[in-house]
């Protein structure tokens, strides 16, 4: 699949496709390949936690797992975002600057298998915003024949061509730029590289990506309510990734909360890494930069977890160190665990009796 839509944008066309978790893990090989055609489309995924074991769920694995992959990555929290994200993943890509393909992702389940009202802009609208595509020297054309095939390069050549997709997927940030600013002026909708709500004066922030973040906003605001200067700051564009945006966002934070919705085996919360490794160095940086594990396979992130992510993180202040990473579980998940483990236990000592 990934295959045809990328040989049909090479042809010069504007191509749509998209695909779901395993799929995109099974297109792993061709998202490496397709973005050295430098051949721009837009890909959707609608994100679901991998097997095994199975889930219809969302989380993030399927995403980061093809974060190096060349493609420009736009992730969503609402029906709405997806929409425009669509539309101005088309001027993204298509830039001159940048020719490259986009990822636009969703979470599987929370926005997939949900409905919410969305503005739908009219084609004229869009025809404006978008006009069509000039494919410049990608073409296909059966009365000019020209050979697109792929060479067998040595470290030399093959070193510059990954290099000049580096180059312009961080070019593509400036573009991004442009893209926002126009689609704001024609639909009145603002999409910055970051989504910050109420962060300004916040003292403490939860950082994390994708639907559940409206959650986290529902959460700011209660714990405001409270007296708490609690702050949301949701990253939009992970590829390429805002460093520039995250460090001026964060500087003078007292604490922050980094929320995973994946999980690197052996490792820890992919978000938290790049996170941390941006920060590292900044004078300005916040002292406490905490790491939660969450929402995997589309588990629940409650009201009354964020406020407990808040209460730790107001530990940590008061005893200057940073606390160990924690999967937010409660117990009463992990009796059932232990429940479901006992109940195995007992089928297969009655099936091994049995034999």
């Amino acid at each position: 699949m990934l295959t045809a839509a990328a040989a049909a944008a090479a042809t010069g066309v504007r191509v749509f496709t998209a695909t779901s978790s395993q799929g995109l893990l099974y297109a792993m090989e061709m998202l490496y390949t397709v973005s050295g055609w430098r051949a721009p489309f837009v890909l959707v995924n609608v994100s679901r936690g991998l097997a095994s074991p199975i889930t219809l769920e969302s989380d993030h694995n399927d995403l980061l797992a093809a974060r190096d992959s060349g493609f420009l990555q736009i992730v969503c929290a609402t029906g709405q975002e997806v929409l425009d994200s669509v539309l101005m993943a088309y001027r993204l890509g298509e830039d001159a600057r940048v020719r490259l393909p986009v990822l636009v992702n969703l979470d599987g389940f929370t926005l997939s298998f949900t409905r919410e009202p969305v503005e739908l802009p009219t084609p004229e609208a869009v025809a404006q915003f978008l006009p069509a595509f000039d494919p410049e020297n990608i073409r296909f054309r059966a009365s000019k024949p020209v050979s697109q095939a792929v060479a067998v390069l040595g470290g030399g050549p093959y070193s510059y061509f990954r290099y000049e997709i580096h180059l312009a997927a961080e070019q593509a940030l400036a573009v991004h730029a442009e893209v926002v600013q126009e689609f704001a002026q024609r639909f009145g909708r603002d999409y910055g590289v970051l989504e910050c709500y109420r962060s300004d004066d916040a003292e403490l922030v939860f950082f994390m990506i994708g639907a559940f973040a409206t959650k986290a906003k529902d959460a700011v605001d209660r714990l405001r309510e409270a007296g708490e200067k609690v702050g949301l700051v949701r990253p939009r564009l992970l590829r390429p990734y805002p460093a520039g945006a995250m460090r001026a966002a964060l500087a003078g934070k007292r604490a922050i909360a980094v929320i995973d919705q994946n999980l690197s085996m052996g490792k820890g919360g992919v978000l938290h890494s790049e996170l941390a490794s941006v920060l590292y160095g900044d004078k300005r940086a916040p002292p406490i930069v905490a790491s939660f594990i969450g929402g995997l396979g589309g588990r629940d992130i409650s009201a009354e977890e964020f406020y407990e992510i808040t209460a730790t993180l107001k530990q940590a202040i008061a005893s200057g160190e940073t606390p160990p990473p924690r999967l937010l579980y409660t117990e009463t998940e992990l009796r059932q665990v232990r429940k479901l483990q006992a109940i195995a236990m007992v089928e297969r000592n009655e099936l091994g009796d049995k034999r």
